[in-house]
């Protein structure tokens, strides 16, 4: 059941073009699969988290990344009575606009954005890439997402200011996001963290030692027990 505070599918501001209703699923659920099934979402597999692939097959990439961050973020809103469909949605989309080599790949393509004048943020390509660059129906680019997820790619874990975005007005800047697109930027921060000490350890940089000084332990449990199992909500 869900609580007052979440989302209601039926009150969803709708899409940007009027399609029929689904017979058995949601529009939420529509979103979803709309995301699974896009080529940016494919493309997800071959960029890098963190560590990449030259030293082992076990490293997360921003496809495994973002599949931990759906399971922890489903978990999480089921536990809190929040739209689950809609939080499924947005933790899938939510980083299909961040560019290869990780965070660093981001900052290299600003730099070299900013010589021409221009910027690179992954939440603003996200949302060119679902209402633009996606080529899936004849009758419209993009995606056709439901207002609530284009807004929660936005709005999940940064401000912006209609002054400085004026194309962005619609996303109701003035207010804050709906707890499903919060929630979003917690379960990220969760299987980033947790996954980049799991990874360390893959990678033999780091060791229970090391880790040991952290205090990690004290408040996790015995640190004989896989670092996935003692910090992870998945295990």
């Amino acid at each position: 059941m869900l609580a007052d505070y979440a989302v209601r599918v039926e009150t969803s501001r709708g899409r940007r073009y009027l399609e029929p209703p689904h017979p058995y699923r949601n529009d939420f659920q529509r979103d979803r699969d709309r995301v699974i099934h896009a080529r940016a979402f494919r493309r997800l597999e071959a960029k890098t988290q963190v560590f990449t692939r030259r030293y082992s097959d076990h490293f997360r990439n921003r496809l495994t990344h973002t599949m931990e961050v759906a399971q922890i973020a489903r978990t999480i809103a089921g536990q809190l009575g929040l739209n689950v469909d809609l939080v499924e949605a947005l933790a899938l989309v939510h980083d299909v606009g961040h560019p290869p080599f990780g965070h660093a790949g981001e900052r290299a393509l600003d730099a070299a954005m900013r010589e021409h004048g221009l910027f690179f943020d992954h939440n603003l390509h996200a949302l060119r890439i679902v209402e633009d660059f996606e080529m899936r129906y004849a009758a419209f680019r993009g995606l056709n997402l439901t207002f609530e997820v284009r807004e929660g790619i936005i709005k999940h874990s940064h401000d912006y200011s209609v002054q400085e975005h004026p194309e962005l007005a619609e996303y109701l800047l003035d207010q804050r996001p709906p707890l499903e697109a919060q929630l979003i930027d917690l379960a990220d921060e969760i299987a980033y963290d947790t996954a980049d000490l799991d990874d360390g350890f893959e990678a033999h940089l780091l060791d229970s030692g090391g880790v040991d000084g952290l205090g990690i332990h004290r408040s996790c449990g015995h640190f004989d027990v896989p670092i996935l199992r003692l910090l992870w909500i998945g295990g």
